[in-house]
């Protein structure tokens, strides 16, 4: 009925916009309220503070806060005031303000659409450094999307349940960011900029998401007025594009990636890989691939990997493609450092161009960034990757790294969005064997890569984080997604039995698997005790890759869908059951396309509720149905269950459950 109203709503809307704007005539400078209406919403725009309210059938769905407009200019906050006039040309509606600066005025121009409306607003008399504005959390119910939280220890959903605060929110991010956020209303904000932003969502708690937006260019942004979430989401991707394709092919969805990072960390070298892959392999721990978490241009590469060729053999004779770390990142101690500055193929200084752009990188190393936007740079490092393939045995590479700095200055002529096009363009020569790659801001979705989540503890906390983590991502524009190493990492103390276990349950319902932390042992890179895990560890690690490899045949059917139409795989239970409130803050629950609910136990203990959506499901652990809307409470969840639920009505219900029953303590 949604998808009806919807349609009649626009019909609606675009007879009604035909003509010029439906509501009240502009108010008196400085009093009451310009009403502007289409079929499916009104847009009130107050006029003694200049404020911006959204209504659909009678209830505010978007508000901004009181205050809501300010400006920066010269480390000064300045804030706008009162509306001094206003005209209406068409759908268009422009607006000039008053502020606290004298001689300073704001214009701002407003134009509707059946579904949406655009924000453009700059100043007249001055220029400003920065332009932020300010909403009302409360206005709109619980907010989602932003993508990765900086800390990357705690991803609050939604996220008004929480705090971020992300002051370099940016093109250039290493984190998976991109600036649309939506809401439990169904409304929606896209940010149209392609410059540094400074975002916070209830930072101190004060109700307020404030989007700051630098540089000189006017703050332009839309809001979506729909009826669902998950619309919201498909007008985001209608204009920032879906993936044309899968760069992953079906046989990496199907079985774990293996990393060597949080399993070895700074003990990276042949011996040691060839003996965690073997005894991956004698546990019967399937994977496609071993990725090898070190860059040969370390500067004692050669000494720790002396025969690449061999690895790669050895490898394959175990059933694992080789596969290489790789990044733009050059520290100072690298091989080939003093060769790139002398050729010029780093990024350079903003205060000095002759020099080239250093900055702490997270090991505490002084390294630059290999500058894309080069043509030579460029050339220079693919070729050394593709050497790397033809002479070293190396199938695939973990792309880890941002492609441009907002620290450094840019190539001439090049913008940020011009390194993530180059970056893109060089990954998807070579396969990144579902690694993925780490980038957003609108900018890769139509290469189709998998995208994996940034770095977590190796605790229960750590997991929590990494699920929200893959929602906010996944319903951000990025639906090929995984979790950090299933485990955690962040150099934190080896995982406990639960948290490895119940980290690769979870993930088995997920699109993807990446793997690290091997269940049959593993040394502390704190104090350098080897941690061993007993038979039941590897019995149930082996139960989860083995439920994610029945359930791929599921999971491809998903990809091509999301190929067709841009949907996520992983979301929230709210994008296909908006009409249960509960579903708008479960944040341990999951939609596997639209017929697997995922429950999985996500901390200590042997029980959980689950709550599950309108509809009729089936349990899968107990071949039970259960009608919902219900919470189960007290579910039995010991470490050998991970609790899942068919749809019985949704499409593929018949392939998953097939895939997922089964009894006993391997369920």
């Amino acid at each position: 009925m949604a998808g009806v109203r919807r349609t009649l709503r626009r019909c609606s809307a675009a007879l009604a916009l035909a003509a010029p704007l439906l509501g009240a005539a502009p108010a008196a400078a400085g009093t009451g309220t310009i009403t502007l209406a289409t079929p499916g919403y009104e847009l009130r725009v107050a006029t003694d503070r200049l404020t911006l309210t959204t209504v659909r059938a009678g209830r505010t769905v978007l508000a901004t806060a009181a205050g809501a407009f300010r400006f920066r200019i010269g480390g000064a906050w300045y804030l706008v005031r009162e509306v001094t006039g206003s005209a209406r040309d068409g759908d268009t509606l422009r607006v000039t303000a008053a502020t606290d600066l004298p001689g300073v005025t704001v214009d701002l121009r407003i134009t509707l659409r059946s579904d949406r409306y655009d924000v453009k607003w700059s100043l007249s008399g001055a220029t400003a450094d920065a332009l932020s504005t300010a909403y009302d959390l409360n206005s709109a119910g619980h907010w989602y999307g932003h993508g990765e939280n900086g800390d990357q220890t705690v991803q609050p959903w939604p996220l008004d349940s929480g705090q971020l605060v992300d002051t370099r929110f940016s093109p250039a991010s290493y984190q998976v960011v991109t600036p649309f956020w939506y809401t439990a209303s169904a409304t929606g904000l896209r940010v149209d900029t392609g410059e540094p932003m400074d975002v916070r969502i209830n930072s101190g708690g004060n109700g307020l998401g404030e989007f700051t937006v630098t540089g000189e260019r006017p703050a332009a942004s839309t809001v979506f007025v729909e009826d669902t979430p998950a619309e919201v989401y498909r007008d985001h991707i209608g204009l920032v594009g879906k993936p044309e394709r899968s760069d992953t092919p079906y046989e990496q969805y199907a079985t774990p990636l293996w990393n060597s990072w949080a399993q070895l960390y700074t003990e990276q070298n042949q011996d040691n890989v060839i003996d965690w892959a073997r005894s991956l392999a004698e546990a019967g721990l399937d994977g496609h691939a071993v990725q090898v978490e070190e860059s040969v241009i370390a500067a004692d590469f050669g000494e720790r990997f002396p025969d690449l060729p061999a690895l790669s053999k050895e490898l394959g004779r175990l059933g694992f493609d080789l596969g290489m770390w790789t990044g733009l990142y050059m520290p100072e101690t690298a091989a080939d450092f003093a060769y790139a500055v002398d050729h010029g193929y780093l990024l350079k200084d903003r205060s000095n161009s002759s020099q080239p752009c250093l900055f702490t990188w997270w090991n505490g190393r002084r390294t630059g960034l290999i500058d894309l936007a080069n043509p030579a740079a460029r050339q220079w490092y693919t070729e050394d990757l593709k050497t790397q393939t033809r002479e070293s045995g190396v199938a695939g590479f973990k792309f880890d790294t941002a492609f441009f700095d907002d620290r450094c200055a840019p190539y001439p002529g090049a913008t940020r969005a011009d390194y993530v096009t180059y970056g893109t363009e060089l990954a998807d020569e070579f396969d990144q064997q579902g690694a993925g790659l780490r980038v957003a801001w609108n900018a890769a979705q139509a290469k189709g890569f998998a995208t994996r989540t940034a770095d977590k503890p190796a605790t229960f906390g750590g997991l929590r984080a990494s699920v929200s983590a893959n929602l906010a991502v996944s319903t951000v524009g990025y639906p090929f997604v995984e979790t950090d190493m299933i485990g955690g990492s962040l150099l934190y103390p080896p995982p406990t039995k639960a948290v490895l276990v119940r980290w690769a349950q979870a993930a088995s319902l997920m699109p993807l698997m990446y793997a690290s932390t091997s269940p049959t042992g593993v040394r502390d890179a704190t104090t350098g005790e080897w941690v061993g895990y007993d038979r039941e560890t590897v019995r149930l690690y082996r139960a989860a890759i083995a439920t994610h490899e029945r359930l791929a045949p599921y999971i491809w059917d998903q990809v091509r869908n999301t190929v067709k139409t841009g949907d996520p795989i992983m979301r929230p239970l709210f994008f296909d059951f908006p009409q249960d409130e509960r579903s708008y803050t479960v944040s341990d629950e999951w939609m596997l396309g639209p017929a697997v609910l995922a429950a999985p136990k996500l901390d200590e203990g042997a029980t959980r509720d689950i709550f599950l959506p309108s509809g009729v499901w089936r349990d899968v652990g107990r071949g039970t149905v259960v009608h919902g809307p219900v919470t189960l409470k007290d579910y039995a969840a010991p470490l050998g269950i991970t609790p899942a639920f068919v749809n019985l009505k949704a499409k593929g219900a018949a392939k998953a459950y097939q895939a997922l029953a089964r009894t006993g303590a391997e369920r």
